[in-house]
């Protein structure tokens, strides 16, 4: 008789003896290989033997023949399964192991107790999935952030009143609540933030430039079409744009805007954090960072990319020796200069710093008037992981508006007026309008450009890429395409720019005079050689004057020798005019420091 696959055994029992096939009288079913068979006993049963075929009888009962094998594997799977997390629990309370930190977006791994040969034996038995414990979550792709732990007081800070001082009305730096270096070190992203939609970034190499309808561009940055500019910010999976360099397969090798071989290969090397600033011209004096940790000094990369002019300047000041450091800063020297205006130029380290360091993740940058007074660490931490950002860029102090701005910049004469209304009318054409409140949480059109802070992701890439375009395009004065080039892309991508307080960048940056105005502010002092003071006139019953007479004495100068007139002033009688008179020296000096 064929087992119960089709039926219960309880069943067949009560047609077989219907059927009279079957003893009633001392009968039972036993599991044999063949089958299940009727065995009739011609002997009384013992009472062991009555309790066993009870309990056979109650399990055919209720499952087949198939269901009891599988009952049975399964008992056994149970037991081999508890010994070996018994034996699992005794080496693991053997062995003491410390316990592992947790840090930001770091999964620990759960310890795997059951052995690869019982796993295999389970799963032919088809058990594993029954017993096996639920897999870990895998880890995150992507850096997602973190939050302070509550109570901490970064979370309840505030910023204070400014102070009533009505003499100064001018910018000013404000508090901000940094996080101590070694925090700050230990909460740095193990794994790159997200790039929504863009996750490859390519960039184009023309070896013969073609300039077929040319609407601005250069030979460094080539001559993008419109059509290439509307292309470029509809944001793709895998895009590949202009990005300066274009006349080159390796940024800075004959490309314009050219480095040394060894300057290249250092570059290469900096696989963490860079801090850059430029001098071209002689335009500034280098400004050494203070306040900078060691770890920082040993791990971060602080870049300052000269002209040859600055390079001639500093050696004659004694300044720049053949080690190529000066303090912090390893200078480069950039040769082949792909712009005349130096304000243009210094856009390309600026802006294209992703693509002079291929292999760093975070990037700060400063200008060369600015003197960095925190470590980058804790700048990195305060204004871009904390805020789960990966491009960060200050407000302007004063002005939110585009059209404000470019108006700005045509009353100081930064560019050609033309060229700037050019470059406003065609944004304007394009759908710009002024800042309102309408695009909130956006909270100025007009970024304060001298520091930048960013994480070297697709997305992040391809904005400075494409607002250098625009740089190089229409004008040099970048905080007038700012706005443009982050609409357009936001248009397009869930993504954001953290603008902060102009008082919070003054925290960190401390601004100083370019050179010009300095030399301006503080001549050098000249010591004069005074000659011996003639002998006395003989007295004489002359009428005396009430003023002094003239003498005169040489003065020593570069220029050569001149007779400067010096008159004698007699002594204040009294003491108010004095004073009143050291007020507005005083007042005198003032002016000339502030301005």
């Amino acid at each position: 008789m064929r087992s119960g696959s089709y039926g219960s055994l309880d069943k067949q029992l009560q047609q077989n003896s219907n059927n009279g096939n079957i003893n009633s009288n001392n009968s039972c079913y036993i599991n044999n290989v063949n089958g299940l068979s009727p065995i009739p006993t011609t002997r009384k049963p013992s009472k062991m033997q009555k309790e066993r075929e009870r309990l056979f009888h109650w399990i055919c009962k209720f499952a087949g023949r198939k269901k009891v094998g599988m009952l049975l594997l399964c008992v056994i799977s149970a037991a081999v399964f508890v010994w070996v997390l018994y034996v699992g629990k005794g080496e693991d309370a053997q062995e003491s192991e410390p316990v592992q930190n947790i840090g930001v977006n770091v999964s620990m791994p759960l310890k795997n107790h059951i052995e690869s040969n019982t796993l295999s034996s389970l799963s032919v038995m088809g058990v594993v999935r029954d017993l096996a414990l639920p897999p870990p979550p895998p880890p995150p792709a992507v850096f997602l952030g973190y939050t302070l732990p509550p109570g901490h007081p970064c979370n309840s800070f505030t910023l204070p009143p400014p102070p009533a001082d009505k003499k100064r009305t001018g910018p000013r730096p404000c508090p901000v609540c940094y996080l101590p270096v070694e925090e700050a070190v230990a909460l740095m992203p193990k794994i790159p933030s997200a790039s929504p939609v863009l996750k490859k970034l390519t960039y184009i190499y023309e070896e013969n430039l073609s300039r077929d309808g040319e609407f601005g561009g250069s030979d460094f940055g080539g001559y993008p079409t419109l059509k290439q500019r509307n292309d470029s910010f509809d944001i793709r999976e895998s895009m590949s744009v202009h990005c300066g360099f274009v006349r080159g397969v390796k940024p800075g090798r004959n490309t314009g805007y050219d480095m040394d071989d060894d300057d290249l290969l250092e570059m290469e090397q900096c696989n963490g954090v860079v801090v850059a600033s430029a001098i071209f011209g002689a335009f500034d004096d280098i400004n050494q960072p203070k306040n900078i940790s060691d770890y920082s000094k040993a791990t971060v990369c602080f870049y300052m990319f000269i002209d040859e002019e600055t390079e001639t300047y500093m050696k004659n000041a004694g300044t720049l020796g053949s080690e190529k450091k000066v303090g912090l800063w390893r200078t480069v020297v950039v040769r082949n200069l792909p712009y005349e205006d130096d304000r243009r130029t210094g856009k390309i380290p600026k802006l294209l710093v992703h693509r002079m360091f291929p292999n760093a993740r975070f990037s700060l940058w400063i200008d060369g008037k600015l003197e960095l007074v925190v470590d980058p660490y804790q700048i990195l931490e305060r204004f871009l992981w904390r805020k789960n950002a990966t491009f960060a860029i200050s407000k302007h102090y004063r002005r939110f508006d585009t059209f404000v701005e470019a108006e700005a910049n045509k009353a100081a004469h930064k560019y050609d007026n033309a060229s700037i209304d050019f470059q406003i009318n065609f944004y304007k054409n394009e759908g710009l309008t002024p800042y309102s409140e309408a695009k909130l949480p956006i909270i100025s059109d007009v970024p304060e450009g001298c520091v930048i802070i960013r994480e070297h992701v697709p997305l992040s890439n391809l904005f400075t890429c494409l607002w250098f375009n625009e740089v190089d395009r229409f004008t040099s004065r970048d905080q007038i395409s700012f706005s443009t080039v982050r609409d357009k892309i936001l248009s397009k991508v869930n993504w954001s720019i953290s603008m902060f307080l102009d008082c919070e960048r003054r925290n960190f940056v401390i601004q100083k005079y370019h050179r010009d105005v300095l030399e301006q502010i503080a001549p050098p002092v000249s010591v004069a050689v005074y000659p011996p003071p003639p002998p006395p006139p003989p007295p004489s019953s002359q009428t005396l004057y009430d003023e002094p007479p003239i003498k005169f004495y040489h003065e020593t100068s570069p220029e050569g020798t001149i007779s400067v007139p010096i008159r004698k002033v007699q002594p204040r009688r009294t003491r108010r005019s004095s004073s009143r008179r050291h007020r507005k020296v005083s007042a005198g000096v003032r002016d000339i420091h502030s301005s």
